[in-house]
């Protein structure tokens, strides 16, 4: 029996970007930098340098795995192909452990800033069942939805730079003499903070049987869409320290 058309449709180049944009520019760019500021003050510059850094490194790695094995299952089925069963079975029950974490945590960020206090909770449950609900109709309807997501974020942080920009540094905004004044401990915790923000690249590499021409698509979307990540990620940081400072930037809920 040939399988019909509609279900053999696969992603391009951007709709894999945009993917991986919106798992990236998601709850990290809402919620990282006021912990970092905390940890490391104007120092969580050079801790995001470290985490894109580190992303970067670990990105590449999960490009050539998935240039050689373009198939669905990300690192469980990088780890079962190069190490044996036993290991993608540890590997896959780690990324989705690690997933579901990163699931809560995003849906509560979102709660935070759209729920009413008292509310967070049963918003957070209603934005996971959306969700859901769109992925059972499909890989392509997930990609349209995650496109119209990054654009408003998109065009969101944009506004908020743009608002930085017009009112100018703040009195109490960051300087070059200030950026190790959280001491090499802050500056890696601010690292390790920020890091949550660039997960989203793993997403990408399970999409193996799902995109066209994987072995080119998926590593040339990965260093695409963490690119673009990181830039979006500076621009926001330097601007929210310029405009708050690291003080009123540690203790903001925004």
């Amino acid at each position: 029996m040939s399988t019909p058309p509609a279900l053999v449709r696969r992603l391009g180049l951007s709709d894999a970007v945009f993917i991986g944009l919106g798992s990236m520019i998601g709850a990290g760019v809402f919620s990282a930098f006021a912990p970092a500021a905390a940890a490391a003050g104007t120092g969580l510059l050079i801790g995001l340098v470290i985490a894109a850094v580190v992303a970067f490194c670990n990105a590449t790695s999960s490009a050539q795995l998935a240039a050689a094995h373009p198939t669905s299952g990300g690192t469980y089925a990088y780890g079962r192909a190069e190490l044996g069963p036993w290991w993608g079975f540890v590997a896959g029950w780690c990324f989705v452990i690690g997933k579901l974490a990163s699931c809560a945590a995003m849906a509560l960020t979102f709660a935070a800033y759209a729920a009413p206090p008292g509310w967070e909770r049963p918003v957070a449950l209603f934005a996971v069942a959306a969700l859901v609900t769109v992925n059972y109709f499909g890989v392509t309807r997930t990609a349209q939805l995650t496109r119209v997501i990054v654009v408003l974020v998109l065009l969101t942080l944009a506004l908020v730079v743009a608002a930085g920009a017009v009112a100018g540094p703040g009195p109490d905004g960051w300087s070059a003499s200030s950026l190790t004044e959280g001491g090499m401990y802050g500056i890696l915790q601010s690292g390790g903070l920020l890091f949550f923000a660039f997960a989203g690249y793993a997403r990408i590499a399970t999409m193996g049987e799902e995109v066209k021409d994987p072995r080119r698509t998926i590593p040339r979307a990965i260093v695409l869409a963490l690119s673009m990540a990181i830039a979006v990620y500076a621009i926001v940081a330097v601007t929210v320290l310029a405009v708050l400072g690291p003080a009123a930037t540690a203790v903001s809920a925004a």
